[in-house]
């Protein structure tokens, strides 16, 4: 049994195995014909694709360029690195432009500075040429006269005009080339630059105008007499249009009815002569050259035949007039009939080579303080202070041509005045550097630091040049010729310094700062070291010697104020009358020697000054006459060999009037400066600003005292001009104050600490800007000291005396004069200007009824 089922097991087993390799065969021949069909299929298709190759491959590569554009843009959406690159090289390329064009803004701006310098440079000797000075630098003769009525009454401004037409006519007589003559008042100065024979010219100026009536054959007709003062006016031809006549007013009608009755009756001329010579003039010879009635060439001023006859008080003369014929004859008969005389108030005389040696050392002490000037800028301030240079040369340039343009007179005053206005000039582009050097220690850019710094200090010099032309403005109203010229000049200054040295300068620079060249170079572009070091002087504490300084001030006031009564002013003859004669030879003289023969000539010498080897200045008490000064002349031509005198004199009544416009001139400054100074800031300003110009004046007196230096008029001047440059350090330290005030303390302190803090801080902030201003107008004061002209020493330690007294006052006494005002105001807010704009004003919510609740 047991075999019997694993026989049928094993049956089993090989007939699985056999059906299975049935099955295996089946499949495999399935396989094997589904193969066959296949591959058939297949050649099928390929004898297709055989039969239309280009067909398909165009469709396959349109397939695959189709696929391949969309899954680029796919692609590109998703490659962000790609699209980085791009950018990066756009970038590039963007400062690669900016670059090159920072490049060519530098050197558009360094190209353009230079144009101006060599401009400027090339124009200075032209101008210079047309140049025309004073008697002081040219030599000549000047001469004050007063106009006074003969018979003692009150001149009127039409007698003054009409003399001063005759002395005009005069001098174009004697020969003079460009004289000048102004009217002051009732007196009239003239200046004949370049005159040798002053003696004969004062005669000649002096007489009356001596106006008669001739016949053709130059017999004495009438006189003046016969006619009324002032009594010839202009008339119009109604029958011909712009033609004048001239009515002339008879005072003797009897008289002139006969004489003109015998010329007209005889068919001659009567004939018009002004200062009639009867060794050189004649009528027949003004006839042949055809000058008589040219009024310019000619002493002969008209010739006319008589029509009819003369019997009423007015007469008529006629000749085809013009307006100008006509008004210049009416002058000149008027001048010659006129009841007037000159009374000499003071005179001066200059040889010419003592003009020629002032113009050469003020010249030379100029150019001197010009190229220290310029050094010291580039020094401290590298390359900005090398563009401030140029604007310096632009300035000196523009400053001689307007004053050729008002046609003023190059004094030794006004070269002062221009030198020292450089000085003063300097200190607008140094306010400007040090406010941008205080941005940049901000942290700003130089862009914003060139930008604010420059914002910031146009008002503090704004504000400086007008107290400036306050000072200059009141010089050229009171003073006399010198000083009239010292003024303009200043005022000119200020006018080109605004234009040049703070427009010209920041346009140039901004061209620079424009270029990014500096960025990185802060020292080369402003010398600005170090950003977060302050200089030393920024560094300390002024407050709080502010008591100790003022006291000192005081005392020495109150010692100066004792000797000063107890000794007085050695005042010139400008203020006490009298006369100075300068005298120069070929040999060395001495001091000693010069009075000793003024002695013997009769004069007492009162102060004797040895300029040098060859050169004496001696004041005498006594007004010198014509006679006087031909005595001295001749004397010291005789007794030293080749020798030069220049002599002037002053008359009491013009001492008179000099110090009544020394105290109106200095009075009305101190005034108008108060004013300025009220309605730009506060009256507490004003007060500490006024009480500080005094301190300086006062000191430069006491010195004067001390010393024995003569006060002249130019010493008004340089008063005035200490007065105009310390108000102008003044203000540039308070409107720091105001200004700190303002965005440290919102216009509100809450301690006497608070005040002291600011005041300090103030002076801080400014204290570089008022040493390097003073040292830039020191430089052409010390120049003009040792290298200038003795003429003018005096005015220039003046000016030396006050810089140091305005400087220091400026830094001390006005702040703690202001801090004593002040204190009085601790708590209380101030009040804005009307014309200021509140920055920490926030606008108020516009409510509107019915909308806001």
């Amino acid at each position: 049994m047991a075999r019997s089922k694993e026989e049928k097991t094993t049956k089993n087993v090989a007939q699985s195995t056999k059906e299975k390799k049935t099955t295996k065969k089946v499949e495999t021949k399935e396989s094997k014909k589904t193969q066959t069909k296949v591959e058939v299929k297949e050649k099928k298709a390929s004898k297709k694709v055989k039969e239309e190759p280009k067909k398909v491959e165009v469709k396959e590569i349109k397939k695959e360029e189709k696929i391949s554009k969309k899954e680029s843009k796919k692609t590109s959406k998703k490659e962000e690195p790609k699209k980085e690159v791009v950018r990066i090289d756009k970038k590039a390329v963007r400062e690669k432009k900016e670059k090159k064009s920072r490049t060519r803004k530098f050197f558009r701006s360094l190209f353009l500075s230079l144009v101006i310098l060599a401009a400027s440079v090339a124009l200075m000797f032209p101008i210079l040429k047309e140049v025309k000075y004073g008697l002081d630098l040219k030599g000549g003769f000047e001469i004050l006269y007063e106009v006074q009525d003969t018979n003692g009454k009150k001149v009127s401004k039409e007698s003054v005009t009409n003399t001063y037409k005759t002395i005009l006519k005069r001098i174009d007589i004697l020969g003079v080339s460009e004289p000048e003559i102004t009217i002051e008042g009732n007196n009239i100065r003239i200046q004949l630059a370049g005159i040798k024979d002053s003696t004969e010219a004062k005669k000649t100026l002096s007489s009356m105008a001596n106006l008669t009536f001739r016949n053709s054959k130059d017999e004495l007709v009438m006189t003046s007499d016969v006619l009324k003062p002032n009594g010839v006016k202009l008339g119009v031809d109604d029958k011909k249009a712009g033609v004048y006549y001239l009515s002339i007013g008879i005072k003797d009608v009897d008289t002139f009815h006969k004489k003109t009755e015998e010329i007209r009756k005889s068919g001659d001329y009567i004939v018009t002569w002004l200062d009639f010579d009867e060794k050189t003039d004649s009528f027949a010879k003004e006839l042949e050259n055809g000058t008589c009635g040219s009024l310019n060439n000619s002493r002969c001023i008209s010739y006319a035949s008589i029509a009819s006859e003369l019997t009423t008080d007015e007469v008529q003369l006629t000749g085809n007039f013009s307006y100008e014929e006509a008004n210049s004859l009416k002058e000149l008969i008027n001048s010659g009939s006129l009841p007037t005389k000159l009374v000499e108030k003071s005179s001066k005389t200059v040889d010419a080579s003592f003009g020629e040696d002032a113009l050469e050392k003020t010249y030379f002490a100029g150019v001197i303080a010009i190229a220290l000037i310029v050094l010291l800028l580039i020094v401290l301030y590298r390359f900005s202070g090398f563009i401030a240079s140029i604007g310096i040369i632009v300035y000196t340039m523009l400053t001689f041509a307007m004053y050729n343009l008002v046609d003023g007179r190059l004094t030794l005053p006004s070269i002062a005045a221009l030198i020292i206005g450089i000085g003063m000039a300097v200190d607008s582009v140094v306010l400007s550097f040090e406010r941008v050097k205080d941005e940049l220690r901000k942290k700003n850019t130089l862009e914003d630091a060139f930008k604010a710094g420059n914002k910031e200090s146009l008002v503090s010099i704004i504000d400086a040049n007008i107290t400036t032309l306050i000072a200059a403005g009141i010089l050229f109203t009171f003073g006399e010729s010198s000083v009239k010229g010292f003024a303009t000049m200043l005022i000119i200054s200020v006018i080109v310094t605004l234009l040049v040295m703070v427009y010209l300068v920041r346009a140039l620079l901004r061209g620079y700062v424009a270029s990014k060249k500096f960025d990185n170079h802060l020292n080369a572009f402003v010398g600005l070291k170090h950003l977060d070091k302050k200089p030393l002087l920024a560094r300390l504490n002024y407050a709080k010697y502010g008591l100790k300084f003022a006291v000192m001030s005081i005392v020495v006031l109150i010692a100066g104020g004792i000797y000063l009564y107890f000794n007085g002013l050695n005042l010139s003859i400008d203020f006490k009358g009298g006369s100075t004669v300068t005298i120069n030879t070929k040999d060395n003289i001495k001091a000693s020697a010069i009075k000793t023969d003024l002695k013997e000539l009769g004069y007492e010498v009162k102060n004797s000054d040895q300029i040098n080897e060859k050169s004496v200045y001696v004041t005498i008490n006594k007004t010198l006459e014509s006679n006087d000064v031909e005595k001295i002349e001749n004397h010291f031509e005789k007794k030293y060999e080749k020798s030069t005198t220049s002599i002037g004199s002053v008359s009491n009544t013009v001492k008179k009037e000099l110090i009544k416009n020394a105290i109106k001139s200095l009075l009305y400054a101190i005034v108008g400066i108060i004013i300025y100074v009220t309605l730009r800031f506060t009256f507490r300003y004003g007060v500490s600003s006024i009480l500080t110009l005094v301190h300086d004046s006062l000191m430069i007196v006491i010195v004067f005292s001390l010393f024995r230096l003569e006060v002249s008029t130019i010493f008004i001047a340089a008063i005035l001009s200490i007065i105009g440059y310390s108000i102008n350090d003044t203000i540039v330290t308070f409107d720091r104050i105001r200004e700190n005030k303002r965005k440290l303390y919102k216009d509100k302190l809450k301690s006497y600490d608070e005040l002291k803090d600011l005041v300090n801080k103030s002076i801080q902030d400014t204290i570089t800007r008022n040493l390097i201003t003073a040292l830039t107008t020191f430089i052409p004061i010390v120049c003009l000291m040792i290298f200038g002209s003795h003429e003018i020493n005096n005015f220039n330690y003046a000016l030396f005396i006050g810089m140091i007294a305005g400087t220091y006052s400026s830094i001390y006494l006005a702040t703690f004069l202001w801090m004593l005002l002040e204190k009085r105001h601790i708590g209380k807010p101030e009040k804005k200007k009307w014309y200021e704009v509140d920055d920490n004003h926030e606008p108020e919510e516009l409510k509107v009824k019915g909308i806001n609740c």
